[in-house]
């Protein structure tokens, strides 16, 4: 069953029982209040008459009373202490057999006549002779009866009217809940069989669940979009920069078997440039595995770190290795809760960065605020001009290939820089000025 259909019989068929049980609630209520309004009325003309047969003095004037007091449709009866009739009187043949003892608990009793309710109550009273008596009086509820029947047919007919708004009212809830599922269907369906990335049209501008489901699938879908697309654009870079190392290394090859073995210059120059090709290959594929590493599922280790001492251990390295002159200021620990082995990576790839793009020192600061530690690195390199500052932190995208190709870089290490800062809750700017340098700042938080 679809839900459309679902929704539509269940909350008629939920509207229909509570109608129901309201009209027979309803019911009942009102033939009590029937009751208990012909009880009143029975037991007032009972006092009256009790008060009247307390003046007589002879049973013949008894009964000519009683007679006067026989409500319509009714009886009264006289029984004595052992259950006897002395009188009879009734308005319709065997009306006066018709009442039965009345409980203590119970102030009247209801009985049938001929398929028609009769309402009986008993008092005690003190008979002409001196006697202690019961009478019994009995009152047909025939207008009840037929109000009630009037009652029912109303409630029957407001059951079946109201019936009416309900089951519209059911199918439009459906439509209104079903329909943004249905679009949504229809838009996956679309996006299966074309393989493109459709979104919902016409989307409600409202606050309630389904308006916010239809913008989220929106966005979803937009997002994946985006995914797929930086993924292409990702495996097509990847290709194209493996692709120059390889065709380098192809020539050089080529050129070893032709000239090789005559020219010793050739075999210097083309394995000079297979290793050169081979270890820039190979740093290029040991960070795309590094990039993808940390765009997954990375589980970081949070802990308290010194920002001053992982600072110093990735600065350590490069000034060995390259004899640069990398300057650190910092007043003293910097105490933060990170995870100290990607943040020493981080430093180490701003570092190696720095180290490429300027030939003069370095310059690296620690300055511990309020809520956050700030780390910076800055250079006094060419600079990255103003339009390309957006696009930095693309996947493999550079300012100037030529100059890429002298420094070695691939488009990737500040990729990484960027997914470690984000997984580590930390935020990562760049400023730049061309010809004048660049300054790159991390902003650890500290909890």
């Amino acid at each position: 069953m679809k839900l459309k259909k679902k929704i539509y019989v269940f909350s008629t068929l939920l509207m229909f029982i509570l109608l129901v049980l309201a009209n027979i609630l309803i019911y009942f209520l009102f033939e009590r209040m029937s009751h208990n309004t012909e009880y009143e009325q029975l037991i007032g003309r009972a006092k009256e008459l009790t008060s009247a047969l307390s003046k007589l003095e002879t049973e013949m004037d008894a009964d000519i009373l009683l007679r006067a007091f026989i409500p319509a449709n009714g009886a009264i009866s006289i029984v004595d202490s052992n259950n006897k009739p002395l009188i009879n009187v009734q308005s319709l043949a065997g009306l006066g057999k018709v009442g039965g003892d009345v409980s203590p608990s119970n102030s009247y009793t209801i009985d049938r006549f001929e398929g028609t309710e009769a309402l009986s109550i008993s008092m005690p009273i003190i008979w002409p002779t001196g006697e202690v008596v019961t009478m019994r009086m009995t009152q047909l509820l025939t207008d009840v009866e037929k109000n009630m029947q009037v009652l029912k047919y109303v409630l029957i007919g407001v059951t079946t009217f109201a019936m009416i708004p309900i089951t519209l009212s059911s199918m439009t809830l459906g439509r209104i809940v079903t329909q943004p599922i249905e679009n949504l269907i229809r838009a996956m369906d679309r996006s299966r069989q074309s393989g493109t990335y459709e979104k919902l049209t016409g989307v409600v501008n409202g606050n309630d669940e389904l308006a916010k489901m239809e913008r989220t699938f929106n966005e979803m879908m937009e997002q994946l979009e985006q995914n797929y697309m930086k993924q292409e654009q990702f495996v097509s870079n990847a290709s194209h920069e493996l692709k120059t190392p390889l065709t380098v290394i192809e020539s050089y090859s080529r050129l070893l078997a032709r000239r090789g073995f005559e020219n010793r210059e050739v075999v210097d120059e083309a394995l000079n440039a297979i290793i050169s090709e081979t270890g820039r290959m190979k740093e290029m594929i040991a960070q795309m595995l590094e990039l993808a590493k940390s765009s997954g599922s990375e589980l970081f280790e949070f802990a308290e770190v010194d920002l001053t001492q992982l600072l110093e251990a990735a600065v350590k390295p490069l000034r060995q290795a390259y004899g640069r002159d990398i300057v650190i200021e910092a007043a003293g620990p910097a105490i933060v809760e990170t995870d100290g082995k990607f943040v020493k990576q981080l430093l180490f790839i701003l570092l190696d960065n720095a180290r490429k793009y300027s030939d003069r020192e370095i310059f690296t600061s620690i300055v511990d605020k309020e809520s956050e530690v700030e780390v910076t690195v800055k250079d006094f390199g060419k600079g990255i001009p103003q339009a390309d500052l957006p696009h930095i932190f693309d996947r493999f995208y550079r300012v100037e290939s030529d100059r890429s190709r002298k420094t070695g870089g691939t488009g990737l290490g500040l990729s990484i820089a960027k997914e470690i800062a984000d997984g580590l809750g930390a935020a990562l700017t760049i400023e730049s000025v061309v010809d004048m340098g660049t300054v790159i700042r991390v902003l650890i938080p500290k909890r």
